[in-house]
């Protein structure tokens, strides 16, 4: 006989204030499985990316910032050709853009360090939203609602679900504090 999943009654309650202004909410406990399935999801999508660029091996970004991003009318053209012309930076594009994704991925998908991995796979989101500028249809594109995504998966603390930032962050120290009681700021990127 198959089990029924079960869900708590008690909803989870959220609450922020920014420049006066607060908004609140309440998230159903089913939105734990979709946090889960978003960063598991671009866990996926990132460390793909990556893996294969890396497994290509003479993959550059040169063409896509000189020919495309650079060429493409966005407010940032200009840095775009910076980087494409700059022989040592383009080296480090190179090598950042594919282990960056698989950083990312692999910390989405095990669950470690999730807000950091979070924060560079919106940076990174960003960067592609202008090097892939194309407001005909409007500012908001998929690579916009990939940044918001990213964002989510951070303020969710997505890391604490069926993650290792859960079992990082209660490590317990001799004298019975917790990683996070000790050090409060590591919350900014665990979780």
């Amino acid at each position: 006989m198959a089990s029924i999943p079960t869900t708590k009654q008690s909803a989870n309650k959220f609450e922020s204030t920014i420049g006066g202004i607060t908004v609140n909410g309440q998230a159903h406990s089913l939105s734990a499985w979709f946090v889960l399935a978003l960063r598991l999801m671009f866990g996926y999508a990132f460390l793909s990316a990556g893996l294969s660029k890396v497994l290509e091996g003479a993959w550059t970004a040169q063409g896509y910032l000189a020919f495309g991003a650079a060429a493409n009318g966005n407010p940032l053209a200009g840095m775009y050709a910076w980087m494409a012309d700059t022989t040592w930076f383009l080296a480090f594009i190179d090598i950042a853009v594919p282990f960056g994704q698989i950083a990312i991925g692999l910390g989405l998908i095990v669950g470690l360090l999730v807000r950091l991995a979070a924060f560079f796979g919106a940076f990174m989101m960003t960067m592609f939203y202008f090097g892939n500028w194309a407001v005909e249809h409007g500012f908001v594109n998929s690579d916009m609602a990939y940044v918001l995504v990213f964002l989510a998966i951070a303020a969710f603390g997505a890391g604490r679900i069926i993650g290792l930032d859960r079992y990082v962050e209660t490590y317990e120290f001799a004298d019975g504090q917790t990683l996070l009681e000790k050090y409060p700021r590591l919350d900014y990127i665990l979780g």
